[in-house]
């Protein structure tokens, strides 16, 4: 059952430690939030899960409904990385974190961007103030819903089919919870809402453009502005201090925010929520199982640690989230950590008790 949070700041949350240096970063991020919880007085229960391409290769086992429904009784479930070289690619990474988007119906994907120190950023004269926006991905609809197939596979008549779907219920939830957190985060830049489609090419993303302008009616405070996903790009580079919110398609959201990982410091630093308000929700840093570093202590955990920071933040525990991010801005704003990836030359277990240290 779920944790009564307001009589015990008690909570359930289960762990997905996942392939190569899923485990590595996983054990990091649990250290920090074991750290914080035991200062702020939180108590957590965590529920270990399998579930890898390790655990595909023992046991051929993929996610189940059964489970699904196991996972809709916890208050939030942390994610390590799912790949494995020897599992058929996509097999068990569609399994688990498809099985929690669309069985938990976690319609926001939500991801930072936020440059933490200078001397990380690649672009040129670009500081932290230049880099603070959010992007909004509409996370279950799209390209990504698995619709479509082979036809004649493995002949010169192969055809490969997909469709793109987009309802006007999933274009408008992302919309809104895009213009609620501009709302909120009260930018110095903004509040602003900006759309990402492609509806000059791919007219039936118009009904992005009209649900849109439909929800911006019920936030007269936000300004918003619109731009198609190359030219999305093309600014993310060029004036990434442009942006406050974006919100946009499931394969946009995917590809841009791996764009804007690289502008704030590099995918070891970068996190994800995969949220659905008010129940079970994913967190994750956004980093692939990097095999070829797993077993050797040097990946970056502050991916894993930020997204422990967001599951905080999504439980209420404001104060809490609020530590940790300022833990990793102190340590990179600090100029010991000379980049945020294997090449840093930090052992991953120094990195994590460098950012307790700062707790």
């Amino acid at each position: 059952m779920k944790a009564e949070h307001e009589d015990m700041k008690s909570y359930n949350i289960g762990v997905i430690r996942g392939d190569g240096i899923g485990p590595e970063v996983t054990k990091e991020a649990l250290k920090v939030m074991e750290a914080v919880a035991s200062d702020e007085g939180l108590e957590y229960k965590l529920v270990e899960y399998p579930h890898s391409g390790e655990h595909y290769l023992k046991t051929k086992e993929l996610v189940s409904d059964a489970l699904i429904d196991e996972w809709r009784d916890l208050d939030a479930v942390l994610l390590g990385a799912i790949g494995h070289p020897d599992v058929e690619p996509g097999l068990v990474e569609r399994s688990v974190i498809l099985g929690l988007r669309f069985g938990l119906d976690l319609y926001i994907n939500l991801r930072p961007i936020k440059l933490y120190s200078e001397h990380l950023c690649p672009l040129k004269d670009k500081e932290p103030e230049d880099i603070d926006f959010v992007v909004v991905r509409e996370n279950t609809e799209g390209i990504y819903s698995q619709i479509g197939g082979h036809f004649k596979k493995g002949t010169p008549d192969e055809i490969a089919l997909v469709n793109g779907v987009y309802t006007w219920k999933g274009c408008e939830r992302a919309s809104r919870y895009a213009f609620e957190l501009a709302d909120r985060r009260k930018s110095t830049k903004g509040p602003k809402v900006t759309l990402v489609d492609k509806a000059n090419a791919i007219r039936p993303h118009d009904i992005w453009t009209r649900v849109f302008a439909q929800v911006a009616k019920d936030f007269p405070g936000v300004e918003t502005d619109h731009a198609y996903v190359d030219a999305c790009c093309m600014w993310m580079v060029k004036n990434p201090e442009w942006f406050d919110v974006i919100v946009t398609t499931n394969l946009f959201g995917d590809i841009i925010t791996d764009l804007g990982a690289m502008i704030q410091g590099g995918m070891g630093i970068a996190a994800s929520g995969n949220i659905h308000p008010g129940k079970t929700s994913m967190f994750e840093p956004i980093h692939g199982s990097a095999p070829k570093y797993a077993g050797k202590n040097v990946a970056c955990p502050l991916g894993a640690i930020s997204a422990v920071a967001m599951m905080l933040d999504f439980l209420g525990e404001t104060q809490a989230a609020t530590r940790v991010e300022s833990a990793i801005s102190e340590l990179l704003g600090s100029g010991e950590v000379p980049s945020a990836d294997a090449r840093s030359g930090i052992a991953t277990d120094a990195m994590g008790d460098m950012v307790v240290a700062r707790l």
